[in-house]
């Protein structure tokens, strides 16, 4: 097994992270192929339903880790932009996911609205609509339980929906907002049944406590699709049904404004040069990265510095690991095993031996069935010159793994204690 012994900064060393599990996920057919299909059948709905599973490209099937989850509606259209993103954002930005792409394509209009409509614009309208309880009823006591039973996530969970997903989403929020941790609705169809959702959110935003709740609203630049004269500086002035879209999704926003006290943390962007069809691509990435804003590492600069006391150094990453425990509701690891890996071995080479053993200590602790973090270790001892302490930790290694590497590396240090 390779050591990385070189002096990475601690950007250069996320980035080298995500391109190693980007590379490794490569097929010799395809450039890219994302989200498994699977299905199960819905007593609610009384229909199968086709979902997709996309997990972490570093994910490993003889690990015990869990993850959190991100539930996409649209998920056949919506599912590999979200995976894209977290290819370039994960480690530093978000945390890494497993991605569940529900499938919309049947009945997309009856299972995202939520009120039932007989006209739309003065005409009769006689499309089955309005069952969005039915549809989140299935995905709170049929789906979510599915993959909790069956793949490697965690009950932290984020829902992401555009246009009816939106809808949807937003109505999630306001009638069962327990269910989801993050809410993500890109250019949500409030304008639904007359604004309905948002008189029924009038009184339930006050009403509710939403901590550790986060919900990220955009709005596409279509606010008038017959006059440029409309911008966002006036379009709650106008009072035409061409401009009922953007005043709901901006009267919705404002709502939420008007509530601090909820708990509930909001974020609002428009984008005025994109169109509803385009606005899911930066609506997604901006989207991820506010809902997460609090996972983003700090204090990297005093981690990069070499000056930096070991005692900040763990007062930095104890703070982490109580921030994230905080947000998640069970506890994670700071970072992942490879990065502190790398800075034990960074900080070995620069001649600072008290770092380098925390660093691994810590692997040791967040990641204590992990025969490499055991070789790392015997490492640092056998750097130290301390043979004794670095067959023990060697033979543990070679106890969680019995590999031809970890068999050479015990008997090589035996020869070296034996000399």
């Amino acid at each position: 097994m390779n050591k990385l012994r070189l002096v990475f900064s601690l950007g250069f060393i996320i980035f080298s992270l995500q391109f190693v599990c980007a590379q490794a996920d490569l097929d010799q057919h395809y450039l890219l192929k994302v989200g498994v299909q699977d299905s199960l059948y819905s007593n609610i709905l009384q229909e199968s339903r086709k979902i997709f599973i996309q997990l972490p490209p570093a994910y490993n099937p003889g690990s015990d880790s869990k993850y959190p989850v991100a539930y996409i509606l649209d998920g056949e259209v919506f599912l590999p932009t979200v995976y894209d993103m977290l290819n370039y954002y994960s480690g530093g930005y978000t945390p890494e996911m497993v991605l569940v792409g529900i499938s919309n394509e049947n009945n997309r209009l009856r299972d995202l609205t939520t009120s039932v409509i007989t006209t739309k614009y003065g005409m009769p309208f006689t499309e089955k609509n309005g069952e969005a309880d039915y549809f989140r009823e299935f995905i709170e006591k049929e789906l979510i339980p599915f993959i909790e039973n069956n793949y490697p996530v965690t009950n932290y969970r984020t829902l992401i929906g555009h246009s009816y997903g939106g809808l949807f989403t937003i109505s999630t929020l306001i009638h069962k907002p327990g269910l989801f941790a993050n809410y993500l609705a890109i250019d949500p169809s409030l304008d639904w049944d007359n604004q309905q959702l948002l008189k029924e959110a009038e009184k339930n935003i006050a009403a509710q406590r939403y901590d550790n709740k986060a919900v990220f609203i955009s709005l596409s630049g279509q606010l008038h699709m017959q006059n440029s004269q409309v911008t966002i500086e006036n379009v709650m002035e106008d009072t035409t049904d061409f401009t009922l879209f953007a005043r709901s999704n901006i009267a919705f926003s404002r709502l939420l404004g008007q509530h601090p006290e909820n708990g509930l943390s909001s974020t609002w962007k428009f984008y005025p040069g994109d169109i509803h069809g385009t606005v899911p691509f930066p609506s997604i990435m901006d989207g991820l990265i506010s809902l997460f804003e609090w996972y983003q590492m700090e204090n990297t600069d005093r981690i990069n510095s070499f000056d930096t006391p070991v005692d900040e150094l763990l007062d930095i990453i104890k703070y982490r690991e109580k921030k994230l425990k905080d947000h998640f509701g069970y506890s994670v690891p700071p970072y992942p095993e490879e990065l502190l890996n790398m800075m034990g071995y960074m900080n070995l080479d620069m001649q600072q031996p008290e770092k380098s053993e925390m660093y691994f200590s810590l692997a040791l602790e967040y990641f204590p069935e992990s025969a490499n973090a055991y070789d790392s270790m015997a490492d640092y001892y056998e750097a130290m010159d301390d043979i004794a302490n670095a067959l023990k930790y060697a033979t543990r290694a070679y106890e969680l793994n019995e590999s031809e590497y970890y068999r050479n590396r015990v008997e090589g240090l035996k020869a070296k204690r034996d000399k």
